[in-house]
């Protein structure tokens, strides 16, 4: 459906004869987005539009409304800096009409500048609640994972563990991938054993990059090169084969099929390689899926549980026990601690950690500026649709990222 379609769903305007005003409602949902600064064309379908602009339409939706209760799950997961102060704004104004406001989120800092009282989960049960103020963020993380306070500081949970050097060519090279309005000649490289982050805003072409790598998004000019074999353009299954696997930025549409067991979702793409005349070798698939659960550290009440069930950051193991058991070459990584919790952030962030130390070439991307700085070993920033400028060395900061972004010269100022 149009945007607009989705904004007045169910309580659509009526005209004569009972029939919907489609004038008036493409008005009045042009004008409520409008209203939180958001600018797009209430005609199109929604499923054209980036993730950050279908969460802002959802937003506006539950304002529209004039709900007593709104839950939000996770809002801030695909927005950019600019549209989250706009969401906080909304949240404090729904505060102000007297509406109650039940906002899930694994981000600290979200939870410190909103909320009044927190209530925190651990395996479908309660283990606290009370007033946030007062409440110290480490006693905070230490409930969320069950663990005591010196465990989790000397732990250091939210931190990648180290950097990755390497003087090895590249395994991955892509050069000039161009795409009409979405890419414009862009180029980079990854070692073996290297993580390099895709640094940049929603829409600035760092997914786009992935699934062009991956073939997953055709090309209309460029090429890519994995351990000095062109991989044919536009072809997933060549890009497979070659060695490169994608964790996509949306798991739920494009990544788990929810329906399916643990141990469906995990064999998936190995499953051509694990058969012979048709038939599948289910004892190599019972090893497989025991190895990667057990590597992966993947909660489930057993593996024929369907995936769907399980957490977001189990999900998420999932879907990397599934591309790493084919042994890839090269991991391309789209927001993978998006949706998940502290502990199991710090899990997928200390694999990656491992995965590089094996020698695996991994391309990231996080719209966290800290988790992408403290996680990757050089930073390619895109703008646009195209490279503005790679960050090495000392320079992979928060600070030049930021300057990169904003298009201010290299040591230049902010102001």
């Amino acid at each position: 459906m149009s945007v607009a379609r989705n904004l007045f769903l169910g309580r659509e305007p009526l005209g004569r004869l009972g029939l919907i005003d489609f004038r008036r409602m493409h008005r009045e949902a042009d004008e409520a987005l409008r209203g939180l600064g958001i600018r797009v064309d209430v005609h199109r379908p929604l499923r054209e539009l980036g993730l950050g602009a279908q969460q802002m339409v959802a937003l506006a939706r539950a304002v529209a409304v004039d709900a007593r209760v709104v839950i939000m799950d996770e809002p801030t997961s695909s927005l950019e800096p600019r549209e989250v102060q706009t969401l906080f704004e909304v949240i404090r104004m729904l505060r102000e009409r007297g509406v109650a406001v039940v906002y899930v989120s694994h981000r600290m800092d979200e939870l410190y500048e909103l909320c009044d009282t927190i209530t925190v989960l651990r395996d479908g049960r309660v283990v606290h609640t009370g007033p946030l103020a007062g409440l110290d963020r480490l006693r905070l993380v230490a409930m969320m994972l069950g663990r005591g306070i010196g465990e989790v500081r000397a732990e250091g949970l939210t931190k990648f563990s180290g950097s990755h050097r390497t003087d090895a060519e590249p395994v991955l090279s892509a050069a000039h991938l161009t795409v009409r309005h979405r890419l414009r000649d862009v180029s980079l490289s990854v070692r073996p054993g290297e993580v390099v982050g895709l640094g940049g805003l929603l829409g600035s072409g760092r997914s786009e990059t992935a699934r062009a790598i991956a073939g997953a998004l055709p090309t209309d000019t460029g090429r890519v090169v994995v351990a000095g074999v062109p991989v044919r353009p536009g072809s997933t299954a060549a890009a497979i084969r070659a060695g490169i696997s994608l964790l996509p930025e949306d798991r739920k549409s494009e990544g788990i099929l929810p329906g399916l067991s643990v141990r469906e979702n995990i064999a998936l793409a190995a499953l051509p390689g694990l058969s012979r005349f048709g038939l599948v070798d289910d004892a190599c698939v019972d090893r497989i899926v025991e190895t990667f659960t057990k590597r992966l550290r993947i909660k489930a009440a057993g593996p024929h549980q369907k995936v769907g069930e399980l957490s977001g950051g189990n999900q998420q193991k999932v879907l990397l026990a599934r591309w790493l058991a084919l042994h890839p070459k090269v991991l391309l990584l789209d927001e993978p601690t998006r949706g998940i919790d502290v502990g199991a952030k710090a899990e997928v962030q200390a694999l990656i950690d491992e995965l590089a130390g094996d020698g695996l070439a991994v391309l990231l991307i996080s719209s966290d500026t800290e988790e992408l700085i403290e996680g990757s070993d050089r930073v390619v920033v895109l703008r646009d649709g195209a490279v503005v400028r790679e960050l090495t060395g000392d320079a992979v900061t928060e600070g030049e990222l930021m300057r990169a972004i904003a298009a201010v010269p290299a040591g230049g100022s902010d102001d």
